[in-house]
């Protein structure tokens, strides 16, 4: 848009209509009411961000638009400022990035058949903490560092615990493995938030969700999300 030719006003109603929009677009609420749209939506960290003033925003907005007494004449003009930032917002919530924008990338995986000293060595040199782990040309779940040290906890004799026969089945089918779900190389961080609220709903725990070509357990990890790297966002920077 050509911000040029509009005024403050048109321009600020044109971000709030697509705010309004992308809402609707992004969330399952019951309520098509923008305050409504807000509150409901205040699991996403991006909408967390700017929650106050979007209800701030809706205050303004009423008060341009109900108290209009003729086409095209509003009873008082936005800041700039503010008209710059409601569109910065219409922006980041019309097209949030990809999840794979906020994913680790460099993502190692390994088969059931591998031994776990492979795997300790990779939490050594790359300092990761969860793995893809696959039977065939499918992700069963992941093991992470913190079940194979209660593995290790538990077999310790003495100070000594023999590895070199242990195959990562061994450790990875003695503890319950939390659900675990993939999403499509175009899923938006939007779409990640609402897994992780999905089953948060239903009172159970992923320790991340895995993105692959097509959603699919049977295709290669591209990234991992973690609920730590939603919270890490920050959509205050420019």
């Amino acid at each position: 848009m050509n911000t040029t030719t509009y005024s403050l006003s048109e321009r600020y109603e044109v971000a709030f209509n697509q705010i309004h929009d992308a809402l609707k677009k992004q969330l399952k609420s019951r309520s098509d009411r923008f305050t409504s749209l807000v509150h409901s939506g205040r699991h996403h960290k991006i909408i967390s961000t700017y929650q106050d003033e979007l209800f701030q925003y809706a205050k303004l907005r009423n008060a341009l638009v109900h108290e209009k007494t003729e086409l095209g004449y509003y009873i008082a003009e936005p800041h700039p400022e503010v008209v710059e930032r409601i569109e910065k917002i219409a922006r980041v919530l019309h097209s949030p990035n990809y999840a794979l924008t906020i994913a680790t990338k460099e993502v190692i995986f390994f088969h059931l058949e591998d031994r776990i000293e492979d795997v300790i060595s990779a939490i050594k040199a790359c300092n990761y903490s969860q793995y893809p782990v696959y039977e065939g040309n499918r992700c069963l779940g992941l093991l992470t560092a913190k079940s194979i040290v209660k593995w290790l906890a538990e077999r310790m004799m003495g100070s000594i615990v023999d590895l070199s026969d242990v195959k990562i089945q061994d450790v990875f089918e003695v503890e319950k493995r939390p659900p675990l779900t993939f999403q499509a190389r175009t899923s938006t961080i939007f779409d990640v938030e609402e897994c992780f609220e999905h089953y948060h709903q239903q009172k159970l725990d992923i320790e991340a969700v895995i993105i692959t070509e097509n959603g699919r357990d049977d295709e290669t990890p591209l990234g991992i999300v973690t609920a730590w790297d939603l919270i890490e966002i920050d959509y205050t920077s420019d």
